[in-house]
């Protein structure tokens, strides 16, 4: 059942720890129940906010006006294929790494180097979570979603979903509400081929090669842990929203332009990173950026700063306010800007508040 309550502090319920109260809160732990209540408060023209996880919003300090749906609908179907494959739909109020941990378990090569991400499972499609050369889009057979401007339920298939570089349709568009994801993995003991550098030198291995699943994900949680990335309630800087900036995507121009700056600035030994990205574009470092702009890890004397591991990561050190990680996070991405003439965009979601 639907359990509710008002003035309920949020924080705790993020892995930011930062933020104001829901002036309504009503958590959420049957799909059919959570279909009901939407369709009810859509018709009534209630304001809803959507929390699951909590490991990827930045939740303004005078919190969320209306109810806040806290979804924790749980359930995990498995399947096979005609073509071999199994499938795993999970409800969106799943824990993603804990589904992750079952596919290794039982065998289901596809998502392995997603180990060790925060959040659930409804959210991954939302941002086309990636890691360590691996997307959730490359698994993803259907999306199951509430229209809430029809009040109807249907499976969107891929093409439908609109993904991209950390994005998708229902990024940014209140329209759809994901309830359950479904993923196509291949039954085998070995990982997919280990498609990013870092990740096939800790494994010692090519590019290209496989490995067995559980040596795939405990390396991917090794390295996670080493960056403060998978959350610990021993340590503290974990207690982040995990990477706050994307890697930036550039044109040809524009990395042309950046590389021009770098090498005036720092000489012809220290290029910016330059990856192939979708249509013609090249994906460079946002951490490259922030470290050659001069902020290094553990910068800030504040309860806000950057993580001790990573430079990517913003983190609350205790006693902070989002207003003050609103404005460090400005800071670094003005700097980032001044200097190499490359605009940062913020990886997680603002609730209450804009960037």
């Amino acid at each position: 059942m639907a359990e509710a309550g008002t003035n309920i502090e949020l924080a705790p319920l993020t892995t930011l720890r930062l933020g104001g109260p829901a002036e309504r809160l009503v958590k959420v732990e049957a799909t059919d129940e959570l279909i009901k209540l939407v369709r009810t408060a859509d018709a009534e023209g209630e304001r809803i906010f959507f929390l699951a996880g909590g490991s990827n919003v930045v939740i303004a300090d005078d919190g969320v006006p209306g109810t806040t749906v806290w979804i924790r609908t749980g359930g995990v179907e498995e399947r096979e294929l005609e073509d071999g494959r199994v499938t795993l739909t999970a409800a969106a109020g799943e824990s993603w790494d804990s589904l992750v941990e079952r596919s290794v378990e039982a065998g289901l090569s596809g998502i392995e180097c997603l180990s060790g991400i925060p959040g659930s499972v409804g959210a991954t499609p939302i941002q086309n979570v990636g890691a360590y050369g691996q997307e959730v889009s490359q698994t993803i057979s259907s999306v199951l979603v509430l229209d809430r401007e029809t009040g109807e339920v249907e499976a969107l298939a891929p093409s439908a979903c609109g993904f991209g570089y950390r994005s998708s349709r229902f990024k940014g568009d209140p329209r759809y509400l994901v309830l359950a994801v479904e993923f196509a993995l291949e039954p085998s003991g070995q990982s997919r081929p280990v498609a990013y550098a870092q990740l096939a030198s800790s494994l010692g291995v090519e590019v290209g090669e496989r490995v067995p699943l559980e040596v795939a994900r405990e390396t991917v949680l090794d390295l996670r842990r080493s960056k403060s990335m998978v959350v610990d309630p021993a340590d503290p800087d974990s207690v982040s929203a995990g990477s706050f900036f994307t890697n930036p995507l550039l044109t040809e121009a524009e990395m042309a332009a950046l590389a021009a700056r770098a090498q005036e600035l720092l000489g012809p030994d220290d290029r910016p990173p330059s990856y192939p990205a979708p249509e013609g574009l090249a994906k460079t470092s946002a951490a490259w950026l922030i470290e050659r702009t001069g902020f290094t890890r553990g910068f800030g004397d504040g309860p806000i700063g950057l993580s001790r591991n990573h430079t990517l990561a913003i983190v609350n050190r205790g006693g902070g306010t989002t207003s003050e990680l609103v404005a460090f996070a400005h800071g670094v991405a003005d700097r980032v800007e001044a200097t190499f003439g490359v605009p940062l965009t913020p990886e997680p979601v603002f609730v209450g508040h804009s960037w």
